[in-house]
């Protein structure tokens, strides 16, 4: 994408555009802007298209656009599938529609200007078929074909002479060069020749001379003739080689079947055939046929009035009255025999519609493979005409393929258990920071409740107690103290305990049960949350199933749309077609001629009338040039003449006017005086 806006920006900013856009400046260009750059690339190609978009219709001006692209052969990378996707982001001037028409419009710029030009006399106009059936206009339409044919030829002349390198004035000098250089040719024959006239036994030498020309010719041509025959035995090795890997590869794919095997392929082979030229290739060429016979039908029947289409409308509402009511009785008498009839019809057209279908796709997969068998053949000849490296064989390439199957499935494992693990290390990380935070709040519980029963820092105490355990096990093992004073502390210590546990007795008992009833609240609390996480996967599930939904009622919402406003579009311009239909129909069968001369009919053959009589007059001209043309150029010639020989007088007065010592002024006199 950079690439390609660094291309249209780099050529927008050179002659004869002269823009001074960079590529973030050009990027956030808007739309219409961005429609105002693609018609000036346009103008540049067909000057027709220069005009401001802002004030055009812009269905007229997306109308305009994409005859355009038409004519000049565009294919849309974005949107080739869908028309009307294109046509949209094209009215919306979109970026990644408009951007690839830039692009390909500067990089064929030369070739587009010669396709637009020729559009303009090689387009043929579209007649109306109940006009077309006139002998007159037909007449015309086959005349201006011929004139296009000849506008055709012209052009291609014109490229080839343009091609050729040759001009008018090289080509007199060419010509004057080479009857120089005949002239020589002459002179050193004639001397050439006397001198070999003293010479003797020259004519035996001249044969000699000319036996050894014909024998070096005869040379050169054999040794073409051996290049071409080494030629053609590397392209028949080449040829021997390519059988002998086919015979290869043939022999190859048939190892492991069988007769029976081969027998049933070729089977189901001709089955298929047949299928295709007995039932399949009728069948279209019958539905050709037919729609060829409707076409001619259509042709050869006269133009139709107003009359007529109202007696035709009539014949198909009495055909669609008799239709509903034929279909009213089939409802009504409801007979179940026809209803499985019916039943198995349906099965049947069906399953027809099926073969037709796989035949179908069986002729496009040919077509491909064929295809496809062309390009593989084109790039191995190309491949054994160049020096590169060797192709992996079919034995080698299929190793390859399972080697590298065997690494991607040894990969997939692998990530599928990186996954794994990662999930598992953020749940074992959720369920630390959940432990902790449990920690933290009975930790708080454990001191409210021992507020309340009035045993606060228990807790502590319980730590203190641990505290001490510790500073006595250190003490234990200092070797400094001595045994009294160990005793003695041990005694207080005991004393101590024994006090605090007997303090905290009924606390404890207190405790136990509050402990319960915190087992079971606990036991509760992770019942719930394992409802709730079920439910809320089950609602996250449910969600994105609806996203997927909306998403899909969205897509089809905004298609539906653009379908819509082309549909609306579409009925806009059949309408504005049928009021002018109309208007030329009243003008045509009108009486008064005025409104006849409005008359498309009227204005094309006025056109037509003074084309005819415009090429008449050309005509005429032309032959009269022709018929003069002799005459003149012989007297241009005698006035070249005329004039060589005045200024020849003119000169030669001149000198003998100078070299004389007549006076000035009678010198000034004379030179007014011409002397033939």
């Amino acid at each position: 994408m950079s690439e390609q806006l660094k291309y249209i920006v780099d050529n927008l900013n050179q002659k004869p555009y002269n823009k001074s856009y960079n590529l973030i400046s050009f990027d956030s260009l808007n739309p219409l802007t961005l429609l105002q750059i693609l018609n000036d690339v346009f103008a540049e190609i067909n000057p027709q298209h220069k005009l401001d978009i802002r004030e055009e219709d812009p269905e007229s001006m997306v109308v305009r656009m994409l005859t355009f692209l038409r004519v000049l052969k565009y294919k849309p990378t974005i949107g080739a599938d869908n028309p009307n996707a294109f046509r949209q982001g094209l009215v919306q001037g979109e970026k990644p529609v408009v951007y690839p028409i830039l692009q390909w419009l500067f990089q064929n710029m030369d070739d587009l200007k010669k396709r637009a030009y020729l559009a303009r006399y090689l387009v043929r106009i579209d007649i109306p078929p109940d006009q077309i059936a006139d002998q007159d206009i037909s007449e015309l339409n086959e005349g201006y074909g011929e004139l296009m044919e000849q506008f055709k030829e012209f052009h291609k002349e014109l490229e080839r002479l343009k091609s050729s390198g040759y001009s008018t004035g090289e080509i007199k000098k060419d010509i004057v060069n080479m009857e120089d250089e005949r002239e020589q040719l002459i002179k050193r024959v004639d001397r050439v020749k006397k001198k070999i006239e003293s010479v003797k036994n020259h004519e035996k030498m001249i044969t000699a001379a000319r036996n050894l020309r014909i024998a070096r010719e005869q040379e050169t041509d054999l040794r073409q003739q051996m290049i071409d025959q080494k030629n053609q035995l590397l392209h028949a090795e080449q040829k021997y080689q390519r059988q002998q890997q086919q015979l290869k590869n043939t022999r190859s794919q048939g190892v492991g079947t069988t007769g029976s095997d081969l027998v049933r392929k070729l089977e189901e082979e001709c089955k298929i055939n047949s299928y295709l030229c007995q039932d399949k290739i009728p069948k279209d060429i019958e539905a050709k046929q037919k729609a060829i016979g409707d076409i001619q039908r259509v042709i050869d029947e006269p133009a139709m009035g107003q009359s007529d289409l109202d007696q035709l409308n009539q014949q198909i509402r009495q055909l669609s009255d008799e239709i509903n009511k034929l279909i009213e009785k089939r409802m009504v008498r409801n007979d179940p025999i026809d209803d499985k009839l019916s039943l198995f019809r349906q099965q049947a057209s069906i399953i027809v519609g099926k073969k037709d279908a796989a035949a179908e796709e069986l002729r496009e997969v040919m077509e491909e493979l064929n295809a496809k068998e062309g390009d593989l053949q084109s790039k191995r000849e190309a491949l054994k005409q160049s020096e590169g490296s060797e192709v992996i064989k079919g034995d080698e390439f299929k190793r390859y393929v399972n080697k590298l199957r065997s690494k991607s499935t040894v990969y997939k494992k692998k990530r599928q258990e990186l996954t794994e693990l990662r999930a598992e290390y953020g749940v074992l990380s959720r369920s630390e920071e959940i432990l902790k935070g449990r920690e933290g709040q009975l930790n708080d519980h454990l001191s409210q409740l021992e507020v309340q029963k009035g045993v606060s820092g228990f807790h502590d105490t319980q730590e203190e107690l641990e505290k001490v355990s510790s500073v006595k096990s250190g003490l234990d093992e200092q070797k400094g103290k001595s045994l009294d004073e160990i005793s003695d502390m041990v005694r207080k210590l005991n004393s101590t305990i024994v006090e605090k546990k007997s303090s905290l007795a009924p606390i404890i008992k207190e405790l136990r049960p509050m402990r319960q009833k915190c087992q079971e609240v606990t036991a509760e609390y992770d019942e719930r949350k394992a409802i709730y996480e079920n439910l809320a996967a089950n609602l996250e599930s449910n969600m994105s199933k609806l996203e997927q939904e909306v998403k899909a009622l969205r897509d089809e919402l905004a298609h539906d749309e653009s379908r819509y406003f082309y549909l609306n579009s579409m009925t806009k311009l059949l309408k504005i077609q049928e009021n002018r239909i109309e208007v030329e129909m009243k003008s045509y069968t009108s009486s008064d001629p005025n409104d006849k001369k409005k008359s498309y009919r009227e204005q094309y053959t006025k056109k037509i009338q003074e084309q005819e009589n415009l090429g008449k007059s050309l005509r005429e001209k032309q032959k009269s040039v022709r018929e003069n043309h002799g005459p003149s150029i012989k007297q241009m010639k005698m006035w070249n003449d005329l004039t060589t020989l005045l200024e020849c007088k003119r000169e030669c007065l001149k000198k003998a006017s100078s070299q004389s010592k007549v006076p000035s002024s009678v010198q000034n006199g004379e030179d007014d005086v011409l002397i033939l």
